[in-house]
């Protein structure tokens, strides 16, 4: 028969069992050491912590009152990891290479289940050699390059390595200019977990790039598949938004299939996944020619046009600001700037408000001491290319000085610009990297694009004379982002050393984007008598490895 106990004796029940549990407590306490000092809580020589006989513990007859209000904590500021990431440097020490990326942190994966590799130069084994080595026989890998003439050493040395490789396809991209170059460094891949990543990036798929050359490297979320409901409702085109991205890089891979069918069964799978995620506009280059006008919210405008269409959606502030373009080659332009102010220029600022000044333009180049006191010396230059030797270039030359910055901002020769000096650790590892960062006066930064296209007509097109079309030679592909693309209140900020930004020096209270900026702050000027690097000059000082060029 069930016992029932009223709540009055349950309540002296506990009190009872308190007590004993209390004695046992203090019996075995004084067996094992000596009683320890009691607290004096008051003036008086009673001690409060003796029970009484019959008395109930203070824990049960003590009132019981609400906690305090909680102190208002200051909100944090939230902070967001560059989405420019460097490549590891191998002869820097550990602290140079923080938050950095290598080749094999892209490919390492055992999941990667297909593989296009789209690129300039290419060493096949070195690529497979940085897939997970229990799965690199089992990935799929499609090398997308433009070496279309038969006889090319490189098209030869591709097909040589390729043939030992049994699951290694090659693609000749389709190449209507002869002065072009399939310049695109972009990696698509596909894993078995039925999530599809795309990375971009800067550096030629060689040993050489990914050591001791600064690079740069962009790369989406893993994308998931569409689900039903995403397939049947209609994307969003707006400039900036995943649905965008998307729309313009399946644009850009159909392109490869004007003439032959390379991409088309990529196309149609990377068709199946939801690039929501992704914060960037891609801005890329393909040959040929193209209309600068359309309305079609889907069209893709390539080159100058591209950026231009892409930055009348940025927010910039109205004030001040410098546009500091970094590259890694500088080509034969004009006798005069008509084409870099007015075509290149002017294409990254365009007018956003009536009367807005317009930006200062400063272009980082290394110069020949730089180049000499790198970490592979004057190897590191062959991957670096302007000259000055015609009477164009001479010219070309004289209208560029004003504007030459040095990569390194320890040279002795030039003026070094005002500002708190930010060292982007890379001063002794080569420039392959191609950045163009808009610096507000409210030290910040506006938007900034990674690419793979250089100062060039090839890589950013010309203006056809008479008609409304641009022409464009090489293939190249970037991404542009800035720092509303991650919140509608948030700042984008240079780092150092580090991917993830530092809350300093800030009025704005939003959240905080972090940009890594590779080279060092502030910029030096280029002194009267110095010169950009030259591959092809000759230079007689020994460098860091003790020897000289030409």
């Amino acid at each position: 028969m069930l016992k029932i106990t009223t709540p009055r004796i349950f309540f002296f029940d506990c009190i009872r069992r308190t007590e004993y549990l209390y004695a046992c407590k203090s019996r075995f306490s004084n067996m094992a050491e000596p009683p320890s000092k009691r607290r004096r809580l008051s003036d008086t020589d009673e001690d409060h912590t003796v029970k009484k006989s019959g008395e109930l513990p203070t824990s049960l007859s003590h009132p019981i009152s609400p906690p305090p209000p909680r102190k208002t904590v200051a909100r944090e500021r939230k902070l967001i990891s560059s989405p420019i990431r460097l490549t590891t440097i191998r002869d820097l020490p550990e602290e140079s290479n923080i938050d950095a990326v290598s080749l094999h942190d892209l490919l390492g994966d055992p999941l990667i289940s297909e593989c296009w590799e789209f690129n300039y130069l290419h060493d096949v084994d070195f690529l497979m050699n940085h897939f997970d080595e229990d799965t690199r026989t089992l990935v799929k890998v499609h090398i997308v390059h433009g070496f279309w003439k038969k006889d090319d050493n490189n098209r030869l040395s591709l097909e040589r390595q390729s043939a030992q490789h049994n699951n290694v396809t090659l693609h000749t991209a389709y190449m209507p200019e002869i002065f072009g170059t399939h310049h695109s460094k972009m990696l698509v891949l596909f894993r078995h977990d039925d999530t599809a990543q795309v990375i971009i990036h800067t550096a030629n798929m060689i040993s050489k790039d990914w050591t001791n050359l600064t690079n740069g490297v962009w790369q989406t979320p893993q994308l998931p598949l569409l689900t039903k409901s995403q397939n049947s409702s209609e994307p969003d085109l707006k400039i900036g938004s995943g649905s965008r991205f998307k729309n313009d890089l399946l644009n850009y891979l159909r392109a490869y299939n004007s003439k032959r069918n390379i991409c088309r069964s990529m196309v149609e799978e990377l068709k199946k996944y939801d690039f929501s995620a992704v914060r960037g506009t891609l801005i890329a280059s393909i040959p040929g020619r193209h209309d600068l006008y359309d309305d079609d919210p889907s069209t893709t405008f390539w080159g100058w046009a591209g950026i231009k269409h892409a930055l009348r959606s940025v927010p910039v502030h109205t004030g001040e600001s410098d546009i500091v373009v970094q590259i890694s080659s500088i080509a034969t332009l004009a006798p005069t700037d008509k084409w870099l102010q007015r075509t290149l220029f002017d294409s990254l600022s365009p007018p956003t408000k009536p009367k807005a000044p317009r930006p200062t333009f400063k272009v980082i180049f290394p110069t020949p001491d730089e180049i000499r006191r790198s970490l592979d010396g004057y190897a590191s230059g062959g991957s670096i290319h302007t000259k000055i030797q015609s009477a164009t270039q001479t010219k070309q030359l004289h209208y560029m000085k004003p504007l030459l910055h040095h990569w390194a901002n320890d040279c002795e020769k030039g003026e070094r610009e005002e500002g708190e000096s930010r060292d982007g650790g890379r001063n002794r590892a080569a420039p392959h990297i191609k950045t163009y960062i808009r610096y507000n006066d409210n030290k910040s930064i506006d938007w900034a694009l990674l690419t793979s296209a250089n100062v060039s007509h090839q890589a950013w097109g010309a203006a056809t004379d008479g008609t409304a079309t641009i022409r464009i030679a090489s293939w190249e592909i970037g991404v542009l982002m800035w720092p509303e693309l991650f919140d509608a209140n948030a700042t984008m900020v240079g780092t150092f050393m580090k991917d993830m930004p530092t809350d300093e020096g800030l009025d704005s209270d939003g959240p905080l984007v972090g940009l890594r900026v590779p080279y060092s702050l502030p910029l030096q000027k280029y002194d009267d008598s110095e010169l950009p690097w030259v591959a092809t000059a000759t230079y007689t000082q020994p460098d860091s490895k003790g020897c000289v060029w030409g």
